[in-house]
């Protein structure tokens, strides 16, 4: 089910591939997908034929990854791996975190772990690529206003994934989701969803990175639509 629910609040965000496509091209080597989930980036770099490891620390989500990739034929190294203690055993021109994987990290010390980890998979010169996105910047908090409900219709099934609630605090913004499935009966179950971001703007990241002995390059951009805010990613060099 934790498959099904990726895809809902997830697999419908295409605007950001075209700058991973981009990067992939120019690094010229095997790329490293970090919190590739079910596969949204990974199956999309692969199928333009690029060598693609994808990791996630959801086993369920791997396996939807590698099954996936099995029915279009195509080659992802799909792996559960935890991104702040990656041991893969090898060595990659690319490395993405698409979206806000890296404020799913437990603040500071989970990037600095992160920072250090994937170093340690890069060739010297090799970029990571990482997305940071704030859903309310500039927003006064009295003012904040859920995003849109993630509609997705599977076999009859139909999976609706509401933010109800939004909850801002030091260093972490909360939302809260009401997910709700329909039967192809009409039969409705409902559960409760909360997903933590940690707030971490461009220039902190770039400090930490530089702390760990990456260079710093310029940021790209990933534009918003009219469901999505954009985010900013911050390029980092392995030195």
């Amino acid at each position: 089910m934790e498959a099904v629910w990726h895809d809902v609040e997830c697999a419908s965000y295409t605007v950001d591939l075209e700058l991973w496509r981009e990067l992939a091209d120019a690094a010229d080597g095997p790329v490293l997908d970090v919190g590739c989930g079910t596969g949204r980036v990974a199956l999309d770099l692969a199928e333009r034929g690029h060598d693609v490891t994808g990791v996630d620390s959801d086993p369920a989500l791997i396996r939807a990854l590698a099954e996936r990739a099995r029915e279009r034929g195509l080659r992802v190294d799909a792996q559960v791996a935890d991104a702040r203690a990656l041991a893969l055993g090898a060595r990659f021109a690319l490395a993405i975190a698409p979206m806000q994987v890296v404020q799913l990290l437990g603040g500071a010390s989970g990037r600095a772990a992160m920072l250090a980890s994937l170093r340690l998979h890069l060739r010297r010169g090799a970029l990571a690529a990482l997305a940071l996105a704030d859903p309310f910047e500039g927003i006064p908090e009295g003012e904040i206003e859920p995003p849109l409900p993630d509609v997705r219709e599977e076999r009859g099934w139909v999976y609706s994934s509401m933010p109800i609630a939004v909850r801002t605090e030091d260093r972490t913004t909360a939302i809260d989701r009401l997910r709700q499935v329909v039967s192809p009966r009409g039969e409705l179950t409902e559960s409760m969803f909360t997903i933590e971001l940690d707030r971490v703007a461009p220039a902190e990241l770039e400090a930490e990175a530089r702390a760990s002995g990456w260079q710093v390059r310029e940021r790209r951009s990933v534009p918003p639509t009219p469901d999505y805010v954009g985010s900013t990613v911050v390029m980092l060099e392995a030195a």
